[in-house]
């Protein structure tokens, strides 16, 4: 079978967006990555606009590797801009590379789009000042933002560090309705694991950076079209005669 090659572009220390990415593309595409450069002595805020600066160089970096698609793994920067200044660039990399190129931000608009979502819950592990800008986003881009679940690791607001036990407990205790869409922002959070945790026993639609990231470059990858589905709890269990898995 011929597989697709996808180039990703992630933060230095992201420990989740390749291995997520890899599992959800499985044996349909290879992922190749590239990461932004570490600058030290730079704020949080300077650092993620750094990366949005860097971006055009970092996919350069892939100097003519044949590729289906190119994605920027990494959410917080993209927050830092607008919806349309996000998708204007991302349309000018593609147009200039001649690959197509979506940040994980516009992969994940183009995913709710494609599924038919109007509101969401939207978690964020980032620290609350960029929780905010991220609300800010999503608003602008049309979705309404009916919750907002703050996470935060053991030692702080770290993305990187929060575990999926501290997701799982962390969002049951907001008590997102049961039939909600929930939006779990950043690249760099483990979101595969809590998947089953956060949608066993009720009609929750997720939805993750990662998920909605390999979703855009698979279709890209493959040439066609891959729907996102969801099997609706009370239908699945109406179908097995009453029983849970």
């Amino acid at each position: 079978m011929s597989r697709g090659r996808v180039g990703v572009t992630v933060a230095p220390a992201n420990p989740w967006a390749e291995p997520e990415l890899t599992r959800l593309l499985g044996s349909r595409a290879d992922i190749y990555v590239t990461r932004f450069p570490v600058r030290p002595g730079l704020d949080h805020h300077e650092r993620l606009e750094g990366y949005n600066e860097a971006l055009p160089d970092m996919v350069s970096a892939f100097d003519g590797l044949p590729l289906n698609a190119m994605v920027m793994a990494c959410s917080e920067p993209r927050y830092l801009l607008g919806p349309e200044e996000d998708q204007e660039q991302c349309a000018m990399l593609s147009a200039e590379t001649g690959v197509p190129f979506a940040s994980s931000t516009l992969a994940v608009r183009e995913a709710v789009e494609h599924a038919g979502i109007h509101d969401v819950v939207l978690v964020s592990p980032y620290q609350p000042w960029l929780t905010e800008l991220a609300e800010r986003y999503w608003k602008s881009a049309g979705l309404g933002v009916t919750q907002v679940v703050q996470l935060r690791a053991r030692n702080g607001y770290l993305p990187y560090a929060i575990t999926p036990a501290e997701v799982v407990d962390q969002v049951e205790l907001a008590e997102p309705p049961r039939d909600a869409v929930l939006l779990l922002t950043g690249t760099g959070m483990p979101t595969l694991p809590v998947l089953e945790p956060l949608s066993k026993g009720n009609d929750r639609v997720l939805l993750t950076s990662n998920l909605c990231t390999a979703w855009w470059a698979l279709s890209r990858a493959i040439g066609r079209p891959v729907t996102l589905t969801r099997v609706p709890y009370r239908r699945f269990a109406a179908a097995r005669g009453g029983r849970t898995a």
